[in-house]
Formats: C-alpha cells, structure tokens, sequence
C-alpha cells in the first residue's frame, strides 16, 4: 500500500511539474487597486494555476483535518468516561423469573 501511495504522488508531481514546464508564458495577475495602478505580478500561467489551486484547496482541507481531529478527541474522552463508569455500575445478576413459564415451540 505504501508502494502505490509513493507511486501516486510522483504521478501527481510529475503531472504538475509538465503542466507547469508546457505553460511557461507569462500572464499578468492584478491583486489589488491601489492608489495609482494595481498591485500586479507577471507569473507563468502554470505556477499561477498552480498557486490558486492550493489557495482554494487548502481550506476546507484545513477545515476537514481540524473537524476529524476535534472528533477523534471526543470520541476519545466519551471512550475513557464510558469506560470509567463501567466498574462502577455493574448491575446485579438477574435472578429467573418463576412467575412465568418459559416458552418452548
């Protein structure tokens, strides 16, 4: 598993790596008006691409991360209180029941 996961991420930066090799003219990305003009940078098209990918990626991935790893700590305290708890409220063995016959088919 660990071979295909290795293989999978050379893929991967192989893969960006063309696309950014085969867009290599520049484009001019403006940020922000500021007083006179923009605040403009001129980046190949690939390391562009490549830089609002991540920009929109890496958020809410942020975001999973954080709420599995709140989860996993919650489970883990309600795991540690339940088993905590368990000693202490055992309940008593149940006696049969006389009263009722038992029902065989």
């Amino acid at each position: 598993m660990k071979q295909i996961r290795i293989l999978s991420w050379l893929a991967l930066v192989a893969g960006f790596a063309a696309f950014i090799a085969m867009n290599a003219e520049t484009a001019r990305v403006n940020f922000w008006p500021f007083g006179a003009g923009y605040l403009h940078f001129d980046w190949p098209v690939g390391f562009t691409a490549l830089v609002f990918f991540l920009a929109g990626f890496l958020p809410p991935w942020l975001a999973g991360r954080l709420r599995r790893w709140r989860l996993k700590r919650r489970i883990a305290n309600l795991e540690s209180s339940l088993a905590s708890q368990a000693g202490a409220y055992a309940p008593p063995p149940a006696a049969p029941d006389a009263a009722q016959p038992e029902y065989r088919p």
